[in-house]
């Protein structure tokens, strides 16, 4: 496989999305700029709306001293503060975004590069309503990792985050409400999430046995999926934008074998191969993380995979936590790999590694969790490493921007452990045994002296605490074994809800709770979480919970509230309105509802257990 770009190349990304007003002429609101640590282009979204001769007349203009390039946008106008960046990479410095002009409405965007940058790296072009910057040969520091697989089909990494500041209105007359604003804990600040695109596959090649992947900026691959009916391979491909005139087009691969790409999500692409050797095709991942071949293992000498030979020349183990441990291998040259991830074990198969030292090997990983990983030759190709796994393992690996490094990072599942001398309300629930068995907490937010936020002697720990009862009730009539934090109006620290949890040791932990706000205006629910296991699990009942629930969907947030951060198993805090506001108090003051909320909590539960099975 011929390498197209060098390793790696610039990791920047940045997303501006555009709304049209009408006006005596056209004029595009530049809303909002954000970025992202991504590789080797600046994609811009525009709306369908914005005509051609708008786009074709961008271009990019070099300048000196200092070096630099800028590109306009016309007849926009920048509605967010002058953006200004600074970067770390070698040849980007600096990325200003400002209003150039007002008459004309001009937004100007200005990259600043090293002095010896060579501007004919930089391309510029239109795909579909998306306007791309390409970056080529622009090298970030050599101990960089991509993430090149992962089991985890839902990731934290999937999206990036930027700052929203809200500015507190205080009432001028209402005394009482001044005093109770001033003891709650008010978001002043927010990391919201917004979706994130690293790669664009830009063409599909089949072959015989085999089908290439071309695009640029960095591939991740997910865990495949084995369907049947017909049966079928499924690799996603995460923060990932697939060419409009490739999606969905069946193409044969050898006499048997078809395969179609298409765009899944919004910015995940799926590969789907139609073959009944589903167990023998595995991607193949290039040197520079450019391209990607899914091939069938058995007929992979007939490949020209690679133009160099490496070795194997070092090996490394690192203990993150209690769970979790990473082997690192270094190489002389950048190595191309493979990956076969089955539910005993991961196979990397290093196609162009000739040599390793053994003993050094077994040196370097002996008493660790690697200890029983081996490496094996694979004859006229290369060498092959097989790590046993744990059942319910999490598997990552990487790959160095030089191509010369490999890291594989493994968390081992949870050991079960019994938290001892705490303090747990009674329950009527009976303590668990056995496996298989739906365990849950819920967590109803406040309680006792700790009243949570109060509207007009409506009081927070009141309405969580018969949502949870409510949420509990149908879980246990669908036969979930349910721990509350608290049973009635009692206080409960903060410490104590986290060690009642650990000592049930559930499957998820769901906290609930009413936001507020010093103002009146704020409505609708949100979902926090903060460890990448619980991401699934907020997007699941999110989703139940906002589509149920007429009111503004806020979203998912990233949060390090104490329950869900200390808390060791999936655990999410669920926003399920604002007392502060008239409407939305009234409603959640109400039977109706408070049913809904439990009934979308309880429906989300009930499909996160679907998607983990």
């Amino acid at each position: 496989m011929k390498i197209i770009f060098k390793i790696f190349i610039l990791f920047f990304l940045f997303i501006c999305t555009f709304a049209q007003t009408v006006s005596a002429e056209d004029v595009y609101k530049v809303t909002s700029f954000n970025y992202d640590t991504s590789n080797s282009f600046i994609l811009l979204t525009v709306p369908d709306t914005i005509e051609e001769p708008v786009l074709k007349s961008i271009k990019v203009v070099k300048m000196e001293n200092p070096t630099r390039a800028y590109f306009d946008i016309n007849s926009s106008v920048l509605t967010t503060p002058k953006q200004d960046w600074s970067f770390t990479a070698n040849g980007l410095k600096q990325v200003v975004v400002s209003q150039f002009s007002t008459n004309p409405d001009v937004v100007r965007v200005v990259m600043y590069f090293d002095d010896d940058f060579d501007f004919s790296k930089v391309h510029f072009y239109r795909i579909k309503n998306n306007i791309i910057v390409q970056f080529k040969d622009i090298q970030t520091k050599n101990d960089y990792f991509q993430n090149i697989y992962r089991d985890d089909h839902a990731s934290a990494s999937d999206f990036y985050e930027y700052l929203t500041m809200t500015t507190p209105e205080i009432p001028k007359d209402d005394v009482v409400t001044q005093i109770q604003d001033a003891f709650n804990t008010q978001h002043t600040s927010r990391k919201e999430l917004k979706l994130n695109t690293k790669y664009y596959i830009d063409s599909i090649t089949p072959k015989q046995n085999a089908v290439l992947l071309n695009g640029f900026g960095s591939i991740t691959i997910e865990k495949p999926m084995i369907l049947s009916n017909p049966l079928r391979i499924v690799y996603d491909i995460p923060n990932t934008l697939v060419k409009g005139d490739i999606r969905n087009t069946e193409y044969k691969i050898g006499d048997y074998d078809s395969v179609k790409i298409g765009q899944f999500s919004v910015n995940k692409a799926r590969i789907v191969i139609t073959t009944n050797d589903v167990k023998k095709y595995i991607p193949i991942i290039s040197s520079d993380n450019q391209s990607l071949l899914i091939a069938n293992t058995d007929k992979i000498g007939n490949y020209n995979l690679f133009s160099n030979i490496s070795n194997m020349i070092s090996y490394s183990n690192e203990k993150i936590d209690s769970q979790t441990n990473a082997m690192t291998l270094a190489f002389t040259a950048p190595v191309v790999h493979g990956i076969n991830r089955t539910n005993e074990e991961l196979t990397l198969y290093l196609y162009n590694v000739e040599n390793y030292n053994e003993n050094d090997f077994q040196t370097a990983f002996s008493g660790t969790a690697f200890a029983k990983a081996q490496v094996s030759l694979i004859p006229k190709i290369g060498l092959k490493l097989t790590i046993p796994l744990e059942q319910n393992s999490l598997v990552n690996t990487f790959l160095g921007a030089d191509g010369k490094a490999l890291k594989v990072i493994v968390k081992a599942p949870k050991k079960q452990s019994i938290i001892s001398e705490i303090i747990a309300p009674p329950s009527t629930q009976p303590k668990p045994q056995g496996k298989g068995i739906r365990k849950v907490v819920i967590d109803a937010g406040h309680g006792g002296s700790d009243y949570g936020a109060i509207r007009c002697n409506i009081n927070e720990k009141d309405i969580t605490l018969d949502v949870a009862k409510q949420v509990r009730d149908m879980l246990v009539k669908k036969g979930y074994i349910v721990q509350m934090t608290r049973d009635g109006d009692e206080y409960v620290s903060l410490q104590d809800r986290v060690a009642i949890s650990e000592n049930f040791e559930p499957d998820i932990f769901i906290s609930i709770h009413v936001n507020s706000s010093t103002g009146t205006e704020a409505s609708g629910v949100e979902t926090h979480y903060y460890h990448q296991e619980s991401l699934l699990l907020a997007q699941t009942l999110h989703a139940a919970l906002a589509s149920a629930i007429d009111t503004k969907n806020r979203g998912l947030f990233k949060s390090k509230f104490y329950v869900i951060n200390h808390t060791t198993d999936p655990a999410i805090l669920m926003e399920i309105g604002f007392i502060s506001n008239d409407k939305e108090r009234a409603e959640l003051n109400g039977p109706a509802r408070r049913k809904a909320t439990a009934k979308a909590i309880v429906e989300g539960v009930e499909n996160y257990y679907k998607q983990i099975k």
